[in-house]
This record gives C-alpha cells, structure tokens and sequence, in this order.
C-alpha cells in the first residue's frame, strides 16, 4: 500500500488540483482543512485544524508519509500575514516532527533573497522554517501560475478585460518566468516518486520568459482583446487593490501584495529538475488559452 500523503490548503487553486492527482496514482490522501469541507473529492480523509492554533494538530499529521505544505496567509494583510505565516509554519514543524513525518514538500516563489517583496521574504522564510525541521524538505519554487484559480492569473485577465487602457508602468519591465499549472502539479506529485528530490531546493518555470508587459499582450491577443498602454508617473498599489479586489474574485490584500512585487523578477537560474522529473513545458500562450477554455467552461466570462 502506498503512503499517506497530507494536502494542506487542499481546497486552494493548487491543492484542489494535486488532491485530484493523487487519488488518481492510488495515495491515501488526508486533507487538512480549517473547517469541515464538503467540496472535497470522495474517498479522501479530513482532518478539522488550524496551523495557527498548534492545539488543533496534535492528532493532524500522525500517520502521514508526507506533507505538502501549500498555505499562505497574505488575506491576512499586509502588516499581518509574515507573522502569521512565520507561527503557522513554526507549528506545523512541531506537530510533523511529533509525528514523524518523514518528508515535505513546499511550493515556494522564485526571487533573490537581497531584493525580494515583503510577501517573496515571507515565502522564503517559510521554506527556511521547514527545512530546519527533522524531516526532508523538498522546496518547489515558482513565479506566476497559469490556471483558472491562480490569483495572479485572475489579476492578469481582469486588466486585460476591464482596462482599455494601461498604466505603463516602470515594473511592467520587469521578468518573470510563468509556469503552467499542470506542469507545477507534474512536478509536486512527482517527487513524491523521486527519493533524489528530497531535502532539495529547486526552481521550477515555463519554457518562456516575458515582461509583464509582453505577458498581458499575449493575454490579450488569446483573448481577442485590445489594449492601449500609456506612461504614468504617478502609480497607487493600495488604490489599484482596491479597484481590483472589488471587481474580481481576487481579495484586495493578496492583490496589494502581489502589487508589492511587481519590481522582482522571477526567472529561474537552475533547471536540474527536469533531469530528474522530466515532462513537456507548455508554452505561455497554450497556458493561458487552456486557463480561459476552464474559466468558459465554468460559465466565469471568456
């Protein structure tokens, strides 16, 4: 029989997706949840806990072979969720190395530490507070993820859709290496596979490295929309979250600190895991019209 594998934030855009996966190779999967869940798959375990209250997870981890660890708090706002991220993080090592868990596996943001946003900082330190514990940690990191569900993908798409014209800002300079969702949970369940990944850290991305700019023109062009951009010397993240997080089903504070990065970028400087788990690369534009056929599907807008 194969080993119980632990899904916390099993209901979120990237754990709704691994837990399918999963059950699909034939794991045992218990998924951790903050409150009774309903839209969970049939034939999964859940177990009722807060990483915040360590009280709650005394019983949450025994048993389990591995753990993803797929949390964050940044609805927490901006001058709460690294605390919030730091304690839940602190816990949840605890509890595994009660239980002798045996591996975890975090999926992470690209970024240099020396000029990281505070939410990037808050991403890494969290790797950090896993790989001290008595466990092997595998630490996955990613830039923007393509996929219906992908907070940074919905604020793409409601500029794209809302906005006829851009503010041309500075950042919009910037690269980033964006990754499809589906290659991001190839290589979350294959190295539950691959012992070698283990206690490893490693950076994962798409074929194509953009601008942002150049990102939300392929968006755009997917799309069959227009946009005009134009230079601005005056730029508001706070007042731009707020427009956005009130239109779209982004929540305002994950939008302010995704905002926040906007400077950073996010290319990959290592690509050993496709020796080890090799798998097709999709293409950003196939990405993002993959992403827009589910959200039509679901009947959410083009």
């Amino acid at each position: 029989m194969k080993p119980k594998i632990l899904v916390t934030g099993a209901t979120g855009f990237i754990g709704r997706r691994l837990v399918k996966k999963l059950l699909a190779e034939d794991y045992p999967v218990r998924c951790l949840s903050r409150q009774h869940q309903t839209a969970l798959p049939e034939g999964v375990e859940t177990a009722v806990a807060d990483l915040l209250d360590p009280d709650t997870l005394t019983y949450t981890l025994n048993g389990i072979d591995t753990a993803y660890y797929l949390v964050h708090s940044l609805d927490a706002g901006e001058h709460d969720f690294a605390k919030k991220d730091r304690a839940a993080a602190q816990n949840f090592v605890a509890a595994a190395e009660r239980a002798k868990v045996r591996r975890v596996i975090y999926l992470s943001g690209l970024g240099a530490h020396e000029a990281v946003s505070e939410h990037l900082r808050s991403r890494h330190e969290v790797g950090e507070i896993l790989q001290q514990g008595n466990f092997a940690t595998t630490v996955l990191r990613a830039a923007i993820i393509i996929g219906a569900g992908s907070s940074s993908f919905d604020i793409l798409r409601f500029l794209v859709r809302t906005q006829p014209v851009i503010p041309d800002l500075s950042g919009l300079q910037t690269r980033c290496q964006p990754i499809a969702v589906d290659n991001v949970i190839h290589y979350l369940a294959g190295c539950l596979t691959v012992e070698a990944t283990a206690g490893q850290t490693f950076d994962i991305g798409g074929p194509d490295i953009l601008s942002y700019r150049e990102m939300l023109e392929h968006l755009a062009s997917v799309a069959g929309q227009v946009n005009l951009y134009f230079p601005t010397p005056v730029f508001s993240a706070w007042l731009t979250s707020k427009l956005i997080g009130l239109l779209s089903p982004v929540k305002s504070e994950v939008v302010l600190a995704l905002l926040k990065g906007l400077d950073n970028e996010v290319v990959c400087r290592e690509d050993r895991i496709q020796k080890l788990l090799p798998e097709p690369l999709i293409p950003y534009n196939e990405a993002v019209a993959l992403a827009l056929a589910e959200i039509a599907e679901k009947g959410n807008g083009p």
